[in-house]
């Protein structure tokens, strides 16, 4: 993961802002699966993470001109993505019920594979059922790894907003698993 632009990827950026389209293939490339991975894990629907993605870079080929250094690409990138899935979820009034998503397989024997997919199943139940200001500011934090003042920028939100949100979050999941994380 990208926490930094380097000389040679802010080259690449130049370049594509120059309207070289290779070089922005080689941008679409590096963070293509991050933009899925993310509006995945936020929003739960495999379909809406792809849609979200290729609608991402085309709004960002399109406005790659407005995009300045000051914060890394990938920022950007997540910010126009998930105000594309947002879009998305607006136009189709559709809600993703992520406990019906295919657990990864495991080499896990029969009896850990049910733990496994017990566990998985409380966490996704718990983490659906944060509002999603909290969901969005915890997936960025937790899974991508953004920090507090990235987040502020990825949902145009105060830096107190995000340490707020996810504070909530936090103790939500801290309540919401106890019961389960003590069985266990």
């Amino acid at each position: 993961m990208k926490a930094a632009t380097s000389p040679q990827e802010l080259e690449t950026i130049l370049r594509a802002q120059r309207g070289d389209m290779d070089a922005f293939e080689e941008i679409v490339r590096s963070y293509r699966a991050g933009v899925v991975g993310m509006v995945y894990r936020m929003f739960g629907d495999a379909a809406l993470a792809e849609d979200a993605a290729q609608e991402a870079f085309i709004r960002a080929w399109r406005r790659l001109d407005s995009y300045r250094p000051v914060a890394p690409i990938r920022n950007w990138l997540y910010r126009i993505a998930i105000n594309a899935a947002r879009d998305s979820l607006r136009r189709e009034h559709k809600t993703v019920d992520i406990e019906e998503l295919p657990l990864p397989a495991s080499g896990l024997d029969p009896a850990a594979a049910m733990i496994h997919s017990q566990r998985i199943h409380r966490v996704r139940q718990a983490i659906r059922a944060l509002p999603v200001g909290s969901r969005e500011v915890l997936i960025l934090r937790e899974y991508e790894d953004l920090s507090y003042r990235d987040i502020a920028r990825v949902l145009d939100i105060p830096i107190g907003t995000v340490m707020s949100r996810l504070h909530t979050a936090r103790q939500s999941l801290r309540e919401n698993l106890a019961e389960f994380l003590e069985t266990q």
